[in-house]
């Protein structure tokens, strides 16, 4: 419904009011076309805005032609050419291009993205250079504390701490993962703390003769608690009661008038009286 053919509520009533008993009073139907005119202007009014404002919108919407300005950018140019008006905008400025971080091989002196060793290791080294036979081998945990005679604070809490890998159990898959090392990390590692191979040499001889000295040891242990169980299981106790055989010579001993006689096996003396 339009605002021009609005009426309010209580003019409604009072026409309604007026119907009943005839027709409009004069004043009544001049208020009538009073708020008539007034709700008129008001849409006349509100239809110029949005005329204004289509028009602005159109004006604000030129259409613009872009053109290389040579210097890495573009510009944009309404219709008109730059003379007519004057001023130029710039749309934006593209990012620079920015090369991805190589690295460079240690070995081959090339460069490349990413690699086995660079991920899992920190190793300068491309899969194309990887020797995984000799020069690059893993090694299990237990190998590089038993050959270089590494300790577990070695392997993990001394900076910077060796990298690994993990790896499922070839012997049994239920058990846990395996940490493989860089051998070359390794035996870096062993470098840093016994200094050179000649000491490590010697710590693996001083650790074989405490473990053969120990082993003895525990030898001699053992060939003592057999001897003794054998000699305890020859040796028997004689358990049995001793019975005194006295002979049938008397002795009197007359001041305390007491009869003495001895055993014969043990010499025990038995004193005794007579009625």
């Amino acid at each position: 419904m339009d605002s021009a053919d609005f009426v309010p509520r209580s003019e409604t009533s009072e026409m309604c009011a007026q119907n009943k008993h005839g027709e409009l009073s004069a004043a009544m139907r001049a208020k009538i076309e009073r708020n008539r005119q007034r709700a008129l202007m008001l849409r006349q009014a509100r239809l110029a805005g949005r005329s204004q404002a289509a028009v602005e919108g159109q004006s604000a919407a030129k259409v613009a032609r872009t053109v290389d300005s040579g210097a890495g950018f573009f510009i944009e140019e309404e219709e008109g050419g730059p003379e007519e008006q004057g001023v130029r905008t710039v749309v934006h400025q593209l990012a620079p291009v920015i090369e991805p971080d190589y690295l460079l091989c240690d070995d081959c002196d090339k460069p490349f993205m990413d690699s086995y060793l660079s991920n899992g290791f920190d190793l300068s080294v491309c899969d194309k250079c990887r020797d995984g036979e000799e020069k690059h081998k893993l090694i299990s945990r237990t190998e590089a504390k038993q050959h270089y005679l590494l300790k577990d604070c070695d392997l993990d809490k001394r900076e910077p701490p060796l990298r690994f890998v993990l790896k499922k159990n070839p012997h049994n898959p239920h058990w846990g993962d395996m940490k493989l090392y860089l051998k070359l990390q390794v035996e870096r590692r062993c470098m840093e703390i016994f200094g050179s191979e000649e000491a490590l040499e010697e710590a693996k001889e001083s650790r074989e003769e405490n473990r053969e000295v120990q082993k003895q040891k525990r030898f001699n242990k053992k060939v003592k608690e057999l001897r003794r169980a054998v000699r305890s299981s020859m040796w028997s106790r004689d358990t049995s009661v001793h019975q005194h055989q006295y002979g049938a010579e008397e002795v009197v001993d007359e001041e305390e008038d007491l009869y003495k006689k001895t055993c014969t096996t043990c010499g025990h003396q038995l004193n005794y009286e007579k009625m």
